[in-house]
């Protein structure tokens, strides 16, 4: 990475609420407070590392509103509502450098069906096919190998990384960014018991995904098996998440590495689920609800729920059995000794 900003560049970024110290150097890198040199960009995220603040050799460290240390010789301190936000906002101006989007065109190399709408500040790269009646919408950047099937609609200023795909007739809203490998209308699994085979269900709905939603790589949405499925504005799913068919995914959720969604399921709006957290089929996940990682959900949780486990619980009742199963060794032995006495008791009794 290689990078040049000055202490005015990062000040005119970041917008902090006060300003502590100085420095001269440019800033050449981003780095942790532990092994920040001259020339790096630090931040403080978590009050774990405070204690780390005042040996940094960072040149520029963006810090909480209510840090009272003072920086060292050339060191500049921000103050800032947020400091991982802050710093976000640098590497967003550090990934329009490193990653421009190339200039508007089809590469010689992709497949373009002569009905496809593809707006003319939109950029095709190299082996993309593009079905008939397909729509790339303004300056959407797909890049190489990805795949619009027929009457698919993508929406403006998208990225579509490599090997992505956006099967037949599914819709993809504004400024949505998928990572490589995202599968967008995959069939959903469904199959009929028949005289002794499976028999395949055919899945003619299509998948729905809203403006600045972010897919993870290789992830997979099923189209619905009729209706849509659907994935609502600014959420966002990790890498490795399976979403079944005829799921309804609310606003701005979040859906962690490895995550697994039955089919028929709703999340409402602002649901947190952990990493390998499974969701059983045809349930509802209320408004702001958080699932712990790998939690087992199989019943509905309501709005403002915090679940845990497998089979999940509500967070506190999980704990206490928890520290309740840690003494069951001691529990065993008890009981072992009353039983000892009663025939004690018992022999002596007769």
């Amino acid at each position: 990475m290689q990078v040049s900003f000055t202490a005015a560049d990062i000040i005119d970024i970041t917008r902090p609420k006060a300003v502590r110290g100085a420095t001269t150097e440019t800033i050449r890198g981003l780095a942790a407070l532990s092994v920040a040199t001259a020339g790096d960009l630090s931040f403080l995220g978590s009050t774990k590392y405070k204690t780390q603040v005042a040996a940094t050799r960072a040149s520029i460290v963006l810090l909480p509103p209510d840090f009272t240390r003072e920086p060292g010789s050339n060191q500049l301190f921000l103050l800032v509502d947020n400091p991982s936000v802050a710093l976000a906002r640098v590497c967003a101006r550090i990934e329009q450098a490193l990653w421009p989007k190339p200039a508007p065109g089809i590469h010689p190399s992709a497949s373009i069906a002569a009905d496809a709408k593809i707006a003319a500040t939109a950029t095709i790269g190299p082996l993309c096919v593009v079905e008939s009646g397909a729509v790339v919408g303004e300056r959407t950047h797909l890049q190489a190998l990805v795949f619009v099937g027929r009457t698919a609609v993508i929406g403006d200023d998208c990225w579509l990384m490599p090997g992505v795909v956006v099967a037949a007739e599914c819709e993809v809203g504004q400024r949505v960014r998928l990572q490589p490998g995202v599968v967008i209308g995959s069939d959903g699994f469904g199959y009929e018991f028949v005289s002794g085979r499976h028999e395949k269900v055919p899945q003619v709905g299509n998948v729905v995904v809203g403006d600045d939603v972010e897919i993870g790589a290789n992830s997979t949405i099923d189209r619905a098996r009729f209706s849509r499925t659907s994935i609502g504005e600014g959420t966002k799913i990790d890498n490795l998440v399976q979403v079944a068919h005829n799921v309804v995914i609310g606003r701005h959720c979040l859906l962690c590495s490895q995550v697994g969604i039955s089919g028929s399921t709703t999340l409402e709006d602002y649901v947190v689920l952990g990493g390998q957290a499974g969701v059983a089929g045809h349930l509802t996940v209320g408004k702001g609800a958080k699932a712990g990682g790998k939690a087992g959900i199989t019943t509905d949780v309501a709005a403002g729920g915090f679940v845990i486990g497998m089979p999940a619980m509500p967070y506190l009742l999980e704990r206490r059995i928890v520290v309740l199963q840690q003494r069951l060794p001691d529990l065993f032995k008890r009981v072992d000794a009353l039983e000892a006495q009663l025939r004690d008791t018992e022999k002596t009794s007769s």
